[in-house]
């Protein structure tokens, strides 16, 4: 695979790159490519965080990239996620990987690590503190959009200016000359390229991969929610991303094929509408990105020959020309939708079902209490 071909599959993940030039050089040089991916264990995992997880991340791999997966169990306590308690965020991390394991993840590729393990460390430590001491404690809050949580000093703990620092540190500390988040985590990343330098470090390239909206109607929103166009962009895909406190506004990985077709009936999807709609999302991020493993060489949408009879996509592109000249219901877009996902999700399902110590974990995760 040429270096060009390796760039595009990445430019195919990352929404935005920064910078692409960097990347291209990593990818010409001779060293070892290692992408950072961290996750705070928290509730059931929905789809984006599952298949579009995996999808993201055997792209990379395809490119020549490894990938460390950082298991972020310390970062999920700080945050308050399952209520503190770090032996059910554990769990929770457990599950999270089963869930990869039946979601097509290449995890051979794949080096599952975990935040408690490091905090062994004294090093990691002592870097956490280089990287507090690096900026004004202005510039830590900033970065507290990534936890969702509002940029205010009267709603921010102690704990989660450390969670800054960690974060950064982490990057360091696991090698890595890529980050591949997701676009939420911008400024963190963006604050570990500063701070990079300043340490004897790197400058890490920043992947950052387009957020799936929730199925719920977005939020309504005026130019004065942010002064600067950026950061006004982040604050929407925040706004709008799944949320696991509202069940309804995704699809989570081990839902029955009847709680599928439930929320895609529900979802936002005004006719001829292409802007801010997550039943295309979903077609353009997830479906359109699995016919492998559906078996599909094009998407085809059943409907009465009342209505204009089947009708078949084999690019995203095609679909979305069509449904905005409003040559496609979306009843019909949601029907098909419903059964693709349930296609997908049903391996998940028969992991949860069939393996034991994944079915254990799984009844061990839904009795806990998601807290925010």
């Amino acid at each position: 695979m040429t270096t060009e071909d390796r760039l595009k599959l990445i430019k195919e993940v990352g929404e935005e790159i920064v910078q692409e030039d960097e990347l291209k050089k990593l990818l010409e040089s001779e060293e070892e490519l290692i992408a950072y991916d961290g996750f705070e264990p928290s509730g059931q995992i929905h789809i984006a965080q599952g298949i579009l997880r995996a999808i993201n991340v055997n792209k990379m791999i395809k490119a020549g990239v490894k990938f460390r997966m950082w298991v972020a169990d310390w970062h999920a306590m700080a945050n308050n996620k399952m209520g503190g308690d770090l032996e059910k965020i554990k769990t929770v991390g457990k599950y999270f990987i089963e869930v990869w394991r039946a979601s097509g993840m290449d995890l051979s590729k794949v080096e599952f690590l975990w935040a408690s393990d490091m905090a062994k460390n004294p090093d990691y430590w002592k870097l956490v503190l280089q990287v507090g001491k690096s900026n004004a404690l202005k510039r830590f809050v900033r970065t507290a959009e990534m936890m969702g949580r509002e940029e205010s000093l009267e709603k921010l703990t102690g704990a989660h200016i450390i969670y800054s620092c960690m974060q950064v540190a982490d990057i360091f500390m696991l090698k890595a000359n890529i980050t591949q988040l997701g676009m939420d985590q911008r400024k963190v990343n963006m604050l570990a390229r500063e701070v990079g330098p300043q340490l004897g470090f790197w400058k890490p390239v920043v992947v950052s991969h387009h957020m799936l909206m929730g199925l719920a109607k977005p939020p309504l929103h005026t130019d004065s929610v942010k002064n600067v166009a950026q950061e006004s962009a982040i604050q929407k895909t925040i706004e709008r991303k799944m949320s696991k406190s509202m069940p309804d506004s995704a699809i989570f990985m081990t839902d029955t094929a009847e709680d599928i077709k439930r929320k895609i009936n529900k979802a936002y999807c005004l006719e001829g509408d292409i802007k801010e709609n997550p039943v295309l999302e979903y077609y353009r991020y997830i479906i359109f990105e699995s016919f492998d493993r559906l078996g599909i060489s094009e998407v085809t949408i059943e409907r009465p020959e009342k209505f204009g009879g089947n009708v078949s996509f084999k690019t995203f592109s095609e679909m979305e020309r069509t449904f905005a000249e409003k040559n496609v219901h979306p009843m019909d877009l949601k029907a098909t939708l419903s059964k693709l996902l349930d296609q997908l999700i049903e391996p998940v399902r028969r992991h949860f079902q069939e393996n034991e110590e994944a079915k254990k974990l799984l009844e061990q995760v839904k009795s806990f209490q998601v807290t925010r």
